[in-house]
């Protein structure tokens, strides 16, 4: 009786091993259940799909600002220019890009209010991360450019940034701007 109860034993352990514990480890999982799953595309929600200049763009005196030395060759004035990029969630993030800005003049009552191009600057990339941290503002969740340019007083313009991300995406947004004094 004792041998057949070790006997017993033993096959249950056997057999509790096989169904449970001797297949090997899968090599390659996903959460969806196939194979062709890329870790990649996870994350792709997360990429910036637009560009917005936020409101607090500005006409700035550059002899009153505390940075004037930035703006090569120096400006009279300069425009403060706040940018942030948006997933796809409408989240403000921050990423590698290159940045470029064109500035044209304000056409009114037109169906397209950007005339001729006034200005365009040298891009200015983004991809090193010590020179994207120079321009981020965690604050605003958003970047910060300075941009001398002489305007004429009273005269509005149409600002568009363009942000080129590393996949290839070409992101745009125009903000219409106008300096008072």
């Amino acid at each position: 009786m004792k041998v057949v109860a070790i006997v017993l034993q033993m096959f249950f352990f056997v057999l509790l091993l096989v169904e449970v514990g001797c297949e090997p480890a899968p090599t390659e999982s996903s959460p969806r259940g196939d194979n062709r799953f890329d870790l990649l595309s996870a994350y792709s929600p997360y990429n910036p799909v637009k560009i917005d200049i936020m409101p607090l763009t500005e006409f700035v005196d550059a002899g009153e600002a505390e940075e004037t030395s930035k703006i090569n060759p120096p400006y009279v004035w300069r425009i403060n220019v706040y940018v942030s990029l948006l997933d796809s969630f409408g989240c403000q993030e921050k990423w590698p890009g290159v940045f470029r800005f064109e500035l044209y003049e304000y056409v009114e009552r037109s169906a397209e209010p950007k005339g001729r191009r006034i200005a365009i600057w040298p891009d200015i990339d983004l991809i090193d991360a010590v020179e994207n941290n120079n321009h981020w503002r965690d604050f605003l969740r958003a970047y910060e450019f300075n941009l001398g340019f002489e305007p004429q007083s009273g005269q509005s313009y149409v600002l568009q940034a363009t942000c080129l991300c590393p996949s290839g995406r070409r992101l745009s947004a125009e903000f219409t701007i106008k300096h008072t004094k």
